[in-house]
């Protein structure tokens, strides 16, 4: 239901426009920049509109002529920048913490797009710090946008009936084709890390630690011992990071020490580590680490195995119900979910194939619904080795839209629809009582809304 031209957009489409623009950059280098166009006190650069028409000319997803598109992205950039304006108007404000949490989850989904940290930083020569730095803005700006537009559009319902007459209306070539979905159940056992592993981790620190207050480099020891594949062969230095962007419990160390001085081993989420302070600028810290993480035992993963086998077992037989084992013996977090793998795409429990890693897909096709897998080893999301058994709760045929099985995705679809018609109202009505200016080339775009007729000369 999206598309360039469109007024209604996500909070996944405005991150994607952000990636979108710092890979041009990467690509093209430098526009040179001039102001299209102006929305109240907010610009329009030429940089905003060509950076993201190379990207999607790079993507191959050009539709119709180059002028058209970038039409299409100068009317959206209007109606970004009309947004933007409002925002300031009604002294909308975001706190540096939503700020700082938006930012980590979208250099989070950047870094699984690319790869890694350090690719990220290969790929725009640049380190983190200084990615994050151009993006906060940004960021701020966006979230601003959103709240905004979410203001507008919140007290927006749709009623069944408006749900009917949305699909009835239309045209039969035109109902959406809905792929095959998955929706999954996953009963985990994580194998515990014993103690005795635990203790033997922290002696091999004591002892690293000690040769380091003797004199020997901790850059040196970082490359032969660090397991943290990303800093280990840079000495263990990890870089520039402000406050809530590390484990806290590393954050809470690292901030209390000196330049040069060495902590006492600290435990976080991904192990147990030493830590250096490089520098300190302001709320900023470059630290480096030496990380040791604890292994689980054979035994333990064996032990894992066979009582995963034993709950097979019983699921086939039907003694032991998919619910019943979720609540008895899982370690998923999504327990409270009932168990089901929730795609964080979507923020449901519906799966297209292509969502899926290809190894879970491999096991629930060959599944029919009602059915379990064995249980099979993987990587939990600390990168643990773990067991679990797959349930296939229900896989649906590709068809075309219908009322019966897919009124959520309808009433979805008919409830955008109704926000966007909300959002072109309300443009119209504030066309009239804000500073329009469009430069002479954009204004031979055919747009949806009356942005020539309202712009200056």
């Amino acid at each position: 239901m999206k598309k360039i031209s469109g007024l209604w957009f996500s909070g996944l489409s405005t991150m994607v426009i952000v990636f979108v623009s710092l890979v041009s950059q990467a690509q093209t280098g430098t526009v040179v920049d001039e102001v299209v166009a102006v929305v109240g006190s907010k610009p329009v650069l030429l940089s905003d509109i060509e950076n993201q028409y190379l990207q999607y000319r790079a993507q191959g997803g050009i539709r119709g002529s180059a002028k058209e598109t970038k039409c299409h992205i100068m009317e959206s950039s209007l109606f970004s920048k009309l947004l933007l304006n409002q925002a300031e108007l009604d002294s909308v404000e975001v706190t540096d913490k939503q700020v700082d949490g938006e930012l980590e989850r979208r250099i989070r989904y950047y870094i699984q797009q690319i790869g890694s940290k350090e690719k990220l930083e290969e790929y725009f020569k640049k380190p983190l710090h200084e990615i994050k730095e151009e993006l906060r803005g940004v960021i701020s700006d966006q979230m601003k946008v959103e709240m905004t537009q979410q203001k507008i559009t919140k007290d927006i319902k749709i009623t069944p009936s408006e749900v009917r007459n949305f699909f009835n209306e239309l045209p039969i070539d035109s109902i959406p084709l809905v792929n095959t979905e998955y929706i999954i159940g996953q009963i985990i056992r994580k194998p515990k890390v014993g103690l005795a592993e635990e203790i033997e981790v922290k002696e091999k620190l004591r002892t690293l630690r000690k040769r380091i207050m003797n004199g020997e480099s901790f850059s040196t020891l970082a490359v032969l011992y660090s397991e943290d594949p990303g800093s280990a062969a840079k000495g263990g230095e990890v870089g520039l990071f402000g406050r809530g962007e590390l484990y806290p419990e590393y954050e809470a160390a690292a901030f209390k020490l000196k330049p040069g001085e060495i902590s006492d081993i600290v435990k976080s989420k991904a192990g147990y580590h030493i830590i250096q302070l490089i520098e300190r600028r302001g709320d900023f810290i470059n630290t480096r680490h030496i990380l040791l993480m604890p292994k689980v035992s054979p035994f333990e993963l064996a032990k894992a195995s066979k009582e995963l086998d034993s709950v097979y077992t019983l699921l086939q037989k039907g003694s032991l119900s998919f619910e019943e084992a979720v609540q008895k013996i899982s370690d998923d977090p999504n327990k409270i979910n009932g168990g089901l793998m929730i795609n964080p795409q979507s923020q449901n429990n519906r799966w297209d194939p292509e969502q899926l890693d290809p190894k879970v897909l491999y096991a629930v096709d060959k599944l029919e619904p009602g059915q379990f897998s064995k249980p099979m080893i993987y990587k939990s999301d600390d990168d643990k080795d773990a067991y679990r058994i797959l349930y296939l709760k229900e896989r649906t045929k590709p068809h075309r839209a219908n009322i019966k099985d897919d009124y959520d995705r309808l009433q979805n679809w008919a409830l955008d629809k109704k926000k966007s018609e909300a959002l072109r109202e309300w443009v119209g009505r504030k066309l009239a009582e804000t500073y329009i200016r469009i430069s002479a080339e954009y204004k031979e775009c055919v747009y949806q809304q009356e942005w020539i007729k309202y712009s200056q000369k």
